[in-house]
């Protein structure tokens, strides 16, 4: 019997197979050591192309979330192997019920990394970078977090904070930071509007690394996840009235 995942409809036909598996396997639905499907059984049980079919384990093979192995198939991967900082596998993970302990992870990430950026980059910011993160701050101030195009501003801000670090491995996160940014602001809002408006925080980044002071940018930036993380825990929990 095939596995039971919803049936494309989408033009990119692999892309939303590996959507459609990736969000069974993140949210627990495939457990790891699950193996799938036979290509020609999944691709006959969901009326797809085998070349689709193959291409979507690609895909999945490529963010570490399948496995295969000859005579043995392909089998859902331990969460070690995930590459959870892939802006899709984060996606996936926050359209369906992230678990607490992943959260927490994550926000740890963001703890250990985002405020150090913010001190790199308050002592090597270009005016440039400092242009990019002010339109970026326009931005979320003209569109509010409720809607997609002051979310994306948001993501252009801690964008060019990890570009104005100078630093081109912290930069290399910036996928992965941007995508975190983006899912946990949009799962902070599920159930209900934003309880307080994050803009202000944003601010004090930005004046202290656009004044040189390093030490203020590092604890602004502290700040600013703290309060991000509080945020996305509470996001289950009734506004106050």
């Amino acid at each position: 019997m095939a596995n039971r995942v919803k049936a494309p409809t989408a033009l990119r036909l692999h892309g939303t197979i590996a959507r459609d598996i990736g969000m069974a396997i993140v949210s627990g639905r495939f457990a790891p050591g699950h193996v799938l499907d036979g290509e020609i059984s999944a691709s006959e049980g969901l009326s797809v192309s085998r070349t689709a079919y193959r291409e979507a384990m690609r895909i999945l093979a490529a963010k570490g979330l399948v496995s295969s192995r000859p005579k043995m198939g392909t089998s859902v991967s331990g969460r070690a192997a995930w590459h959870l900082l892939d802006p899709d596998v984060l996606a996936w993970i926050f359209k369906s019920e992230p678990d607490e302990h992943l959260v927490n992870s994550l926000f740890e990430l963001r703890r250990i990394v985002e405020p150090e950026a913010a001190a790199l980059a308050a002592l090597r910011r270009t005016d440039d970078q400092l242009v990019a993160m002010a339109d970026a701050l326009d931005g979320m101030e003209r569109f509010t977090l409720a809607h997609e195009e002051g979310r994306a501003a948001d993501q252009r801000f801690h964008a060019a904070l990890l570009d104005a670090s100078g630093n081109a491995f912290l930069t290399s996160l910036t996928s992965g930071v941007s995508a975190a940014v983006e899912w946990t602001t949009i799962f902070k809002q599920r159930r209900s509007p934003l309880r307080r408006d994050p803009l202000p925080d944003h601010r004090q980044v930005f004046e202290a690394v656009r004044a040189g002071n390093a030490v203020a940018a590092r604890v602004a930036m502290t700040t600013l996840v703290e309060q991000a993380y509080r945020d996305t825990t509470g996001a289950d929990q009734p506004a106050a009235a």
